[in-house]
């Protein structure tokens, strides 16, 4: 089925987002792995995985419209060389992914495709939820100080 071209153009802009995130992301979690945070670390895996996820269904979308994805296109990726920045750089992705993904619906809404708005709508949900869980890292950071912060993400939980 052929898509609406703008909206093709827009799904690959949030393709590179989402690859761009997942990237981030592991480099964040393997580096707090790496520093023993084991809790922090399968957290922010988890976004990673969501992210994953995201592309996957950004992926079937374009290819469900004859579109060609784009998956060698990354954006800047913005690493923090501490906790405080992982979680302040990946919280600001996440507003940007937030407003771009309401831009997004909007498109799909004024040209009629409501399968699109539909995924895009769950995927703007999920990365909502991804700026409420920063939000609250931040929230901790700043109410507990940085030391006992992370005191609390050095161990691993169970599975």
């Amino acid at each position: 089925m052929k898509g609406n071209k703008e909206l093709l153009i827009v799904l690959n802009s949030l393709l590179a987002d989402e690859l761009t995130a997942i990237n981030q992301y592991m480099v964040h979690s393997e580096m707090c792995e790496n520093w023993g945070y084991g809790k922090l670390h399968m957290a922010i895996r988890k976004q990673a995985m969501d992210e994953m996820h995201h592309a996957e269904w950004l992926i079937e979308r374009i290819i469900f419209f004859d579109g060609a994805p784009t998956v060698s296109t990354l954006n800047a990726m913005k690493i923090g060389k501490t906790v405080r920045e992982m979680i302040s750089n990946d919280n600001g992705d996440e507003l940007a992914a937030v407003h771009a993904y309401n831009k997004a619906i909007k498109l799909a809404q004024e040209v009629g495709d409501q399968g699109s708005v539909d995924l895009l709508t769950k995927i703007l949900k999920m990365e909502e939820g991804h700026v409420d869980w920063a939000e609250m890292q931040r929230a901790q950071i700043e109410q507990m100080g940085l030391e006992n912060y992370l005191a609390g993400q050095n161990a691993t939980p169970a599975s």
